[in-house]
């Protein structure tokens, strides 16, 4: 055990070694010529740029104040990891739109490996042919069962239901809403996904949303060993969690999967895993695993509930700051729908006022202030500065929907910044809160619909309010994988 111990110690001192002679031959050269005339934080060796990152400030904020000293295009360092911080909208355009398959790469990150089995998911794989018709795969299961379906539809209006009655029987001054819309929400992704239909204390769900949550949790930590790989082979708390939310959560996706194998009726699919099935079926070629249906299937959780239920938690915090909107939102409910019937998707070209406001709570909290890393897959460039391949690009996506060049009063909540004069629904180009080009979020249109439900059906049958001598909702929010805003309390009165 000892001898396994010095090796280890020996292997990762050369490894240091080595690092540290390539960082003294290029350290001759300035920063900002190492990072193609870009201006560079300062670095040291092996932590690179790290100290300089050391703050109170969540990352999105403090890679914004960066830009005043640095422009808005600036390079750090990851320890080793050359990392290019875009923050004006110009430039993210250009890394996601323009040269969106010159960057569409992904970092190896030992959590992400972890998390989906070497990479074997959407989000967090690189880019790849293998990845690509997984995608493709992914949009045509969508199409068979996901977005806009009637079938989905259905399902959330019948969590929106659900919510909207667990809330009103809690009859309190003061009632947390957090717990029940993100029970709403996973039961949404589980018939989804699996045809899971739970009712509330069901422990299957309990299990579903305790694992997701303990994933969250570790990964939010955003541990040194995603930096330096070589810190695994320590003993690490975290990572030793996410491997047990990992198992825990693989062997129930694997027991559905076979059960949907046994089961799948070709035409006819029930859920996110036969459609996915189906493809895989009818598609040879596209080389896809039960790894990647499974990962495909365990991100529609991982990416799915936490963000569309930190969304609509952010939408009420700003509605009780501004009670106003929410009387033009349920007059605009009240003309268009009426209160016999339930909100459909179909009413909301005509509802342009509630989706100005959940795009403007969008824009002025986003869920993911920080993109998923983006990597060059090829020498490119930026601005017209030189970008080597292999280099990291980090998008900050607060400071570009915060930018006042590019929005009036940028840190004032205006829902209005998106209708046009005669009322009617507009989008800047400078809007981008699901990112865009090759990697923007495969199941943008999926949330989109379930925020428009939610909401909608909460906001006809529901008056919200602060309760009584309580304080509003604090609206900093606190960073972890998402932007969240801190528990908060609200008085929920059925309306007449």
């Amino acid at each position: 055990m000892g001898f396994a111990l010095l090796l280890v110690g020996l292997a990762a001192l050369i490894a240091l070694l080595r690092w540290l002679l390539g960082f003294l031959r290029s350290s001759s050269s300035s920063s900002s010529s190492s990072s193609g005339g870009i201006p560079c934080l300062p670095r040291v060796p092996l932590l690179g740029s790290l100290l300089s990152l050391r703050s109170e400030l969540p990352p999105h904020l403090l890679f914004t104040r960066f830009t005043e000293t640095y422009g808005r295009l600036y390079a750090l360092y990851l320890g080793p990891h050359l990392a290019l911080v875009v923050n004006d909208y110009s430039h993210a355009r250009e890394v996601l739109l323009a040269k969106g398959k010159e960057f569409a790469g992904r970092p190896y990150m030992v959590t992400t490996e972890l998390l989906t089995r070497g990479g074997k998911d959407i989000a967090f794989a690189d880019y790849s042919p293998l990845w690509r018709n997984q995608r493709r795969l992914v949009h045509s299961a969508f199409s068979l069962f996901g977005e806009g379906s009637s079938k989905l539809q259905t399902i959330v209006l019948e969590a929106a239901d659900c919510l909207v009655e667990e809330l009103l029987s809690l009859r309190a001054q003061g009632v947390d809403p957090a717990p029940a819309i993100l029970r709403a929400v996973t039961n949404v992704v589980c018939r989804l996904v699996f045809s899971g239909n739970y009712r509330p204390g069901d422990p299957e769900l309990q299990e579903v949303m305790d694992y997701n949550d303990g994933i969250v949790q570790t990964i939010a930590r955003g541990d040194l060993v995603d930096i330096f790989p070589w810190l695994r082979v320590f003993p690490n708390k975290d990572l030793k969690k996410l491997k047990a939310c990992v198992k825990v959560r693989d062997t129930l996706l694997t027991r559905k999967l076979e059960e949907h194998k046994e089961s799948l009726t070709p035409g006819d699919p029930r859920d996110l895993l036969d459609a996915l099935l189906e493809g895989r079926g009818s598609d040879r070629d596209v080389g896809l695993s039960d790894d990647h249906v499974l990962m495909t299937a365990a991100e529609a959780f991982g990416a799915g509930v936490e963000t569309t239920s930190t969304t609509i938690l952010w939408a009420i915090a700003f509605l009780l700051h501004h009670p106003e909107v929410q009387e033009r939102v349920q007059a605009e409910l009240d003309e268009c729908v009426g209160a016999e019937r339930a909100p459909l998707l179909s009413d909301r070209t005509r509802m342009p006022v509630l989706d100005a406001v959940m795009s403007e709570v969008m824009r002025i909290r986003p869920v993911s202030p920080l993109l998923i890393p983006h990597v060059a897959m090829q020498d490119t460039s930026i601005g017209g500065h030189p970008v080597a391949k292999g280099t990291r690009v980090l998008v900050n996506m607060w400071a570009i929907h915060h930018d006042p060049q590019q929005w009036e009063q940028p840190d004032t909540f205006r829902p209005d910044r998106f209708l046009d004069d005669s009322g009617q629904r507009v989008i800047p180009p400078s809007f981008l809160p699901f990112g865009a080009g090759p990697r923007v979020c495969v199941g943008e249109s999926l949330a989109r619909m379930e925020l428009f439900l939610f909401m909608s059906r909460l906001l006809q049958r529901c008056q919200l309010s602060a309760p009584r001598g309580a304080s509003l909702p604090d609206l900093q929010g606190r960073y972890g994988v998402v932007l969240q805003p801190p528990k908060y309390t609200v008085t929920i009165k059925a309306r007449n």
